[in-house]
């Protein structure tokens, strides 16, 4: 297969190769700039030493111009770099030393059409290699390899492969929304160990190891490495045993929802996320109940739990709503009795909630909130409105014989309500008012748009492919006023 037939070949759009720097790289001399790296950066002493920022007397910038072509050749780790499609974009000279290969038998081309799996039946090396960049890609986290072998096909003998053990990390570089833009792949070639350990091993029905002069630190090393491997083989078997939980609690969760599709109610449209990580799975819910003919409630939740149990906690608490909402037709009453029965129900203890009531003829929405992000209204004119002056201590965190607050704000028809929860908003590391504000101006930017391109476009605003999944659990609810 050539470069141009390779899946991202050398031609691809956004792949630049510069034959002349390739053959600089291969003989070990210092090529040009590459745009690709090459930096300058004005540094001044307190970006160098976290200490000597509060050094008032240090004032003398430095200026240091950095050329990262070079810093990446001159690494002394094997590193490779590659696109979310698993094309390789660069390799550093130490790669191509470890790998046997020239650059232009790597930049540009698929990873495993110059790595395929040996026919070997017993081979897993390019399997599980997939694996831990796919796992990469969708949790947007570094992925540390334990030792495997990964026989490499050998330069000029095609059909050939030779025994090689790697050590291999592979790392993420996001973009501003949190996406993989780039991959670095580095690996430390283990092989020479490995057969040492192998060769200091007594063979079965043997007292004695046939190699006796391997020193007693590498020995130690080699050791390390294999019980690295049984680790491998173990987290991986308890990545399977999560993967399968987080199906079967997913699974509970959606049959406990009511359905998305939602012909009686074409006005609205409901969404819901599971969390990319098992951790944050399962604690969210909506609800859209038809009180009577003019009245329609509308409810979104979150329990502080994660897994089958929380799942289970929602359920009870979202039909608990639903009853308590038919009942009281109010949603400060209906929320005061979900947070009376809340103490009755372990694990319920810090669940938010926000109940709505849409009154179609007389055009108001009633609300209060347990501790839960405001609802979002939309006025036609693109204004957006806070819902946020009904907000009370979430469910079973305070006096729950206190009566709790609600209000009722008037809009006009063609306004939209949404609801959510704060896994469409919230960060790892940012501050919650940042996503508040992006769903806001999300909401000014498309709120003319019917409720289902209205709720796909807020997600994608907020959540955007092919970024790694929320990191928790995201309910929406939106609703043409």
């Amino acid at each position: 297969m050539s470069d141009s037939d390779a899946p991202g070949g050398r031609d691809s759009p956004g792949i630049r190769t510069d034959p002349d720097a390739d053959a600089d790289a291969e003989a070990g001399t210092e090529a040009g700039p590459d745009p690709k790296f090459a930096h300058t950066r004005s540094i001044s002493p307190s970006s160098l030493s976290p200490s000597l920022e509060a050094d008032t007397e240090i004032n003398v910038g430095i200026n240091i111009d950095i050329d990262f072509a070079k810093v990446f050749q001159a690494l002394p780790s094997p590193v490779m770099l590659l696109a979310p499609d698993l094309t390789i974009i660069a390799a550093n000279r130490a790669y191509v030393q470890v790998s046997g290969r020239g650059l232009e038998e790597l930049v540009g081309r698929f990873i495993f059409d110059v790595f395929p799996d040996s026919p070997s039946e017993e081979a897993t090396g390019a399997r599980t290699l997939r694996t831990s960049l796919e796992r990469l890609l969708a949790t947007g986290e570094r992925d540390t390899m334990a030792l495997q072998k990964y026989d490499v096909e050998v330069p000029d003998r095609p059909g050939v492969f030779e025994e090689r053990y790697w050590s291999t990390v592979n790392i993420p570089v996001l973009d501003a929304d949190g996406r993989v833009s780039l991959i670095a792949h580095r690996v430390e070639e283990v092989t020479a160990l490995v057969r040492a350990r192998q060769a200091a091993t007594p063979a079965p029905g043997t007292q004695h190891a046939t190699l006796t002069t391997l020193s007693r630190e590498d020995a130690m090393t080699a050791d390390l490495l294999t019980r690295s491997q049984e680790l491998q083989e173990l987290n991986e078997d308890l990545r399977k045993a999560h993967a399968r939980t987080h199906e079967v609690a997913v699974t509970l969760q959606r049959a406990m929802l009511p359905g998305t599709a939602l012909p009686r109610h074409d006005f609205a449209a409901v969404r819901y996320q599971p969390a990319a990580s098992f951790l944050n799975v399962c604690g969210d819910w909506y609800d859209l109940i038809d009180l009577d003919e003019d009245r329609l409630a509308a409810a979104v939740g979150d329990v502080v739990g994660h897994g089958l149990e929380a799942a289970g906690v929602m359920g009870q608490l979202r039909s608990a709503l639903s009853a308590a909402i038919r009942a009281t037709g109010r949603p400060a009453d209906a929320l005061t009795t979900l947070a009376q029965h809340a103490h009755t129900v372990e694990g319920a203890l810090a669940t938010t909630a926000v109940q709505a009531v849409i009154d179609r003829a007389a055009h108001t929405v009633t609300y209060s909130c347990a501790g839960h992000p405001p609802p979002l209204l939309a006025h036609p004119d693109g204004t957006v409105e806070l819902l946020n002056a009904a907000t009370d201590p979430p469910l079973a965190a305070s006096d729950d014989t206190v009566p709790r607050t609600q209000a009722t704000v008037s809009y006009t028809p063609g306004a939209t309500l949404v609801l959510y929860t704060d896994g469409l908003i919230e960060r790892r590391g940012e501050d919650i008012d940042r996503g508040l504000h992006r769903l806001t101006h999300s909401l000014e930017h498309h709120h003319t748009l019917p409720p289902e391109p209205l709720a796909d476009a807020i997600l994608a605003d907020l959540v955007p492919a092919p970024r790694r999944g929320p990191d928790d659990d995201t309910a929406l609810v939106v609703i043409r006023l």
